[in-house]
């Protein structure tokens, strides 16, 4: 299937999300929670990553999560992944208990489509100290795609993780999946890389941002995306292609905020004070930028 069929797909069957200038929002994508083990990305950035999300969480924001949040190809069990990343999940279900959290699914996580994995894995867990089950996400409900509608303007934005038409991470992902799980998973701790992902491969990469671009010049509409895993903040003065990049850099994390009626690309890292005193910070990359200023010209 067609990039463009699949967005229009996505983009037809998208619960719309009306947004104003008091709407307070943060997107990260691609943070791919693993087991703790040495080919779990996500460690090295779990502080940062747990740091930034309290800070969300304290200042009334809400959360999307743009797709594999979880490292599902790698680790089958997502009980190993909860329990590795305990103090993240006990977050996220703050965010969930105050109606703030959005869960995208991936190619990485596509296993969330399946209603009865969902129910047997995120409404409750087993907490193995107190040995009974607790609440974790119950009812949550997890999307393909969400649209932002900007009720000043009336400008849409798609969000979507951004594997759609990505012909091996998306109609073919079970054979993707297959071949990370038993032999790519090994050969990435030993420095090769997957040239199926588009994360490691430049060309596929900026195939998949090209033919974004397309959609989004003829449907008028801007996205919100991951899964190339390289923040993209388009110029302003019309729609554009938005994208998260990804929780696994070696030395930081990124996201897209939404604040006071405006949009911006943001870097959290851990950065040296002027006394030497290390401490994790947030930097605007790209923006702020009004949210108007990503209107979409009219034909």
């Amino acid at each position: 299937m067609r990039t463009e069929q699949r967005l229009n797909y996505a983009y037809n069957i998208a619960p719309v999300i009306e947004i104003d200038n008091d709407t307070k929002m943060i997107f990260f994508g691609d943070v791919h929670r693993g087991d703790n083990s040495m080919s779990d990305e996500f460690a090295h950035n779990q502080n940062i990553y747990y740091f930034a999300l309290k800070h969300y969480l304290e200042h009334g924001y809400s959360y999307v999560e743009v797709g594999d949040g979880d490292e599902l190809w790698e680790h089958a069990s997502f009980r190993h992944i909860r329990s590795a990343h305990s103090d993240v999940f006990c977050l996220l279900r703050e965010f969930h208990n105050k109606n703030k959290f959005m869960l995208l699914f991936g190619n990485h996580n596509m296993e969330i489509k399946n209603t009865h994995f969902v129910e047997a894995n995120l409404y409750e867990y087993e907490d193995e100290f107190y040995d009974e089950k607790n609440s974790l996400f119950p009812n949550i409900q997890i999307y393909e795609s969400l649209l932002l509608r900007y009720k000043p303007t009336g400008q849409e934005f798609l969000v979507v993780h951004g594997h759609q038409g990505d012909m091996m991470n998306d109609q073919l992902w079970r054979i993707s999946m297959l071949s990370l799980r038993y032999f790519w998973r090994y050969m990435h701790i030993i420095g090769f890389k997957n040239p199926a992902s588009p994360a490691k491969n430049r060309i596929k990469r900026h195939k998949i941002e090209s033919v974004f671009s397309k959609w989004i010049e003829k449907k008028r509409v801007s996205i919100i995306c991951g899964h190339t895993h390289r923040p993209k903040f388009p110029h302003k003065g019309n729609c554009g292609y938005f994208n998260t990049g990804c929780c696994i850099h070696p030395r930081c994390i990124t996201g897209i905020e939404i604040r006071d009626g405006q949009i911006m690309l943001v870097d959290w890292r851990i950065r040296p004070k002027e006394n030497g005193e290390l401490k994790i910070s947030k930097k605007n990359i790209r923006g702020p930028e009004p949210i108007a200023a990503f209107l979409c010209g009219k034909d």
